[in-house]
């Protein structure tokens, strides 16, 4: 049956009550009715308090915290609280612990320090989960379900070890089979019994830093890949149980990271209702990375609008420096996640703490617990703007035609990869692409190599290192039914067990690309390569550049400088009805624009919100069947223009926070436009 949809725009978030006397819910809750916040988050940590021990529950408090706010209306999003373990488990169960990378036993302290393969924190895990369920699945204020939090990290235990045969078992079925995978008669380490594969450790295949080494890349990508899994498996747990007890509640986990190197968020994404996010850009984190990741999360939901789950209203705690937002900023932020998709906004935290590690994060409520201060003024403010704007938001979705690939296999399998260079950075890779696209203001889908490609007109997929067994298919289908793809230098290179695919690079993508490169040569950091294109203009390469040999593609560009001066350095294969483009070395911001330019003005239409006029403003598009929603925003220090190509005059005015001027915005404002959609959108 359909799970329930959220009926407004959630504004709150993580709430401690439990950490405050009871007799301060009242004025808090009064404080969160004046900024227009609806929701909250609580239980997240609250473990310790619900079970004092392995024989009793404790919900008092709880079960108060939960009436006092149903009671004055606001949504609740409930944790299951099973991130952070009460000392009580430790002392009694060891195995719950984990242990790291090192061979050492983590001890009680810190959070998400459990192993996911213990019988006994998954026994207790789901005992709590059980008890929570039945005591308040029919809280009709209870919105949202939120299974434990941030999940990430590894364990190397004995346990692991054990259930990590098991996984591989299921996989690859006999040991002969994992030799070729592996290709374990590499060093001599070909196995003959289950019992002889030793998870990666610092003394083992595995070295240096954690998940930084590896002798044998395929065992440490795959232990990647189960512990991903065996924590899914924790969180499937929990869900199944909130299902029993509730079947149309939502249910979600919150992302983080930049992102998250430790799961495989595609593979996810699949068993959450919501995707959820937690975001902290630091004070120097430039708007376009800010923007990749909320894409990055609407792609993992296949489009679907997701929830900001975290955010901060002020300050953050951990970073080096943390100065205040200025005047406007926190609003502006706020709305940049809601102009990609965010159907909530939730910080963290609504009341400062009063002790430990996190005390000096910022809040809606500081320690003063004065009312007109100037974080909940612009709250307040926020607020009042989510109330306007909000209903008409709500049903909204995006609908680009150009979307990069992201791959979490592929960026283990790049981060393992040892030779020609160590500045190999898939990431830095997919975002170099991702900030021109954006500079251009052409809105991008990120998407990973099992989403739907039919509904882009052009795929970019950087540094597509590992190419998965029917990838290249799907890649050459697409292109010969008239997409657009373009890839680089370090693609087509393995398969999905990191082995390499003989014939010449880039493997399985050789066909479409209509290509082979014979060698890769590593630029020297604070070198560059020089390449002149076609049409005149000059780039810098860096990084690497292939030596290119066309079979059936042309070269739009030639290196202009050393021993392979002369060859071509960027191709085009007409392949079908459509075209692929292989750059073989990494382009300068301004070269990769005036690529994309060439390869997207041909388009019919236009992929660009200003027809591929340059702005140091943000824009995006959020549309229903019949409306459309263009969002401005300015994420600076200082004003800036409006482009010319944006015609105000065909515009109704949604929202404008800089109301004293027509052609250009103030540092930190933003406005949100609507028309009716054209014939041709």
């Amino acid at each position: 049956m359909p799970k329930n949809e959220l009926t407004q725009m959630l504004y709150g978030g993580d709430y401690n009550p439990e950490q405050w006397p009871e007799e301060s819910w009242d004025d808090d809750l009064k404080i969160f009715k004046n900024t227009q916040i609806n929701s909250i988050t609580i239980n997240v940590f609250s473990w310790s308090l619900l079970q004092p021990c392995e024989e009793k529950y404790d919900f008092s408090k709880l079960d108060k915290i939960i009436n006092k706010f149903s009671n004055a209306g606001f949504k609740i999003v409930l944790a299951t609280a099973t991130a952070a373990m009460p000392a009580w488990m430790f002392k009694k169960y060891p195995d719950v612990a984990r242990v790291d990378y090192q061979g050492r036993r983590h001890v009680f302290g810190q959070r998400h320090n459990f192993c996911p393969s213990s019988p006994n924190y998954q026994r207790l895990a789901k005992q709590l989960v059980t008890q929570l369920t039945k005591r308040y699945a029919d809280n009709e204020q209870i919105t949202v379900w939120h299974i434990n939090n941030e999940y990430g990290g590894y364990c190397y235990c004995n346990l692991c070890q054990q259930e990590f045969r098991k996984w591989l078992k299921n996989k690859y079925h006999s040991v002969n089979e994992l030799n070729r995978a592996w290709n374990l008669n590499f060093w001599g380490h070909t196995i003959y019994h289950w019992d002889e594969i030793v998870v990666p450790n610092e003394l083992g295949d595995a070295f240096g830093p954690e998940n930084s080494d590896t002798a044998v890349s395929g065992l440490s990508i795959d232990y990647r890949r189960f512990q991903s899994d065996s924590l899914l498996k924790l969180f499937q747990m929990e869900k199944e149980i909130i299902e029993f007890h509730n079947d149309k509640v939502l249910v979600t986990t919150n992302f983080h990271g930049t992102p998250n190197p430790d799961l495989d968020y595609f593979k996810w994404a699949k068993f959450q209702d919501i995707i959820a996010y937690d975001s902290y850009p630091t004070y120097d984190t430039p708007a376009y990375q800010t923007a990749f990741l909320y894409d990055l999360m609407r792609g993992i939901g296949n489009g679907r609008p997701f929830m900001l789950m975290e955010s901060t209203p002020s300050q953050v705690n951990w970073q080096n420096y943390s100065p205040l937002k200025r005047p406007g900023q926190l609003q502006a932020q706020e709305l940049q996640a809601v102009a990609h998709g965010a159907n909530t906004v939730q910080f963290f935290q609504l009341k400062q703490s009063v002790g430990a590690q996190e005390k000096f994060h910022g809040a809606v409520i500081a320690h003063s617990g004065k009312q007109n201060t100037r974080v909940i003024n612009e709250v307040k403010q926020l607020g009042k703007t989510l109330q306007h704007v909000g209903p008409q938001l709500l049903q909204t979705t995006t609908q680009n035609k150009v979307a990069i690939i992201f791959d979490w296999s592929n960026l283990w399998a790049v981060n393992y990869a040892a030779g020609i260079t160590k500045d190999l950075d898939y990431l830095a890779s997919v975002l170099d692409y991702y900030r021109a696209l954006y500079e251009m203001n052409i809105p991008v889908d990120i998407i990973g190599v099992d989403s739907d490609f039919s509904h882009y007109k052009l795929i970019i997929a950087p540094m597509l290192y590992m190419v998965k067994e029917n990838l290249g298919s799907k890649i050459t289908n697409f292109v010969e039914n008239g997409g657009k793809f373009i890839t680089s230098y370090f693609s087509g290179l393995v398969d999905e067990t990191d082995n390499i695919y003989l014939g010449g690079y880039p493997g399985p993508l050789k066909k479409v690309t209509g290509l082979w490169v014979e060698e890769t040569d590593a630029i020297l950091p604070e070198s560059v390569i020089k390449i002149k294109f076609n049409d005149g203009l000059s780039a810098d390469g860096t990084l690497l550049s292939d030596l290119i040999h066309l079979e059936r593609a042309s070269a739009l560009a030639y290196y202009d400088s050393e021993f392979y001066q002369g060859t071509p350095a960027i191709t085009k294969n007409i392949f079908g009805k459509g075209e692929s483009y292989y750059l073989g070395s990494k382009l300068d911001n301004k070269s990769l624009k005036h690529l994309f330019k060439t390869i997207c003005q041909d388009q019919n239409d236009s992929l660009s919100i200003t027809n591929y006029q340059y702005s140091s403003l943000e824009l995006c598009k959020r549309v229903t069947a019949k409306t459309e929603y263009i969002f401005i925003l300015n994420l600076s220090n200082q004003a800036e223009k409006i482009p010319t190509s944006i015609d105000l005059n065909k515009y109704e005015t949604l929202l404008n926070t800089d109301k004293n001027s027509s052609n250009s915005i103030k540092a930190w404002n933003v406005m949100i436009l609507k028309r009716n959609r054209l014939i041709s959108d």
